[in-house]
């Protein structure tokens, strides 16, 4: 099945879709290259403190529009936990974890400055979370320039397995993330591929590199 486990495309709750009308459009362009189930995947974090109550009406409008709107694409409801203090400790604590399939977690790094996580240490986290019975994904690890390939290693070892993200292979976040995921792919290492579409440039670039010929990876 074509899956997008990767996404921000319900309207107003972060620095993805602006409103409903965006949110709509972004999900129309997902559909027309052929993914059948995306999993809507909100950022909680220092500067987004979504909770499942602020998602959920969110994502049942989104869902409703898309019924309206004849798109017929399936979607469900999770989110992209940053491991910083902010907030990581309160999924916990308050139980806020939304499993994608009931299995995966989006667990995702601070993307320029480690410092962020504080005292987090992800291999402690990774584990916790394995602990509960779900397995964390790292998304776009390419995109962690200060992350190396040991350290990175070492969060497999940990039990995170990667998602590489179509727009990283595309280009979209420039040459050294576009090399970076091309090494993870030849390396044999990335599980799971999705588009973390945020916008219309995304939209154009990954739709270009997919028009190239490239496809969407089953799983």
């Amino acid at each position: 099945m074509k899956l997008d486990f990767h996404s921000h495309i319900l309207p107003g709750l972060d620095d993805g879709a602006t409103d409903l009308a965006n949110a709509v459009e972004l999900s129309a362009a997902m559909k027309s290259w052929g993914f059948e189930k995306v999993t809507c995947t909100p950022h909680i974090n220092a500067l987004y403190r979504n909770t499942p109550e602020t998602i959920r009406p969110a994502f049942d409008t989104l869902q409703e529009a898309l019924y309206k709107n004849d798109i017929g694409m399936e979607i469900s409801m999770s989110a992209e936990y940053r491991l910083v203090p902010e907030t990581w400790p309160e999924v916990l604590e308050k139980n806020w974890i939304m499993p994608i399939e009931d299995k995966y977690i989006l667990t995702e790094l601070p993307i320029s400055k480690p410092t962020e996580m504080g005292d987090i240490k992800p291999v402690e986290e990774f584990k916790k979370v394995r602990s509960m019975g779900l397995v964390p994904i790292l998304p776009h690890p390419e995109r962690y320039f200060y992350l190396s390939h040991d350290e990175l290693m070492r969060y497999l070892d940990a039990g995170a397995v990667i998602q590489c993200n179509y727009g990283s292979l595309a280009g979209l976040y420039g040459l050294e993330a576009q090399h970076r995921a091309q090494s993870l792919v030849d390396e044999g290492v990335v599980t799971f591929y999705g588009t973390d579409m945020h916008n219309l440039k995304y939209v154009e670039i990954i739709g270009k590199w997919f028009a190239e010929g490239h496809e969407i990876v089953d799983f």
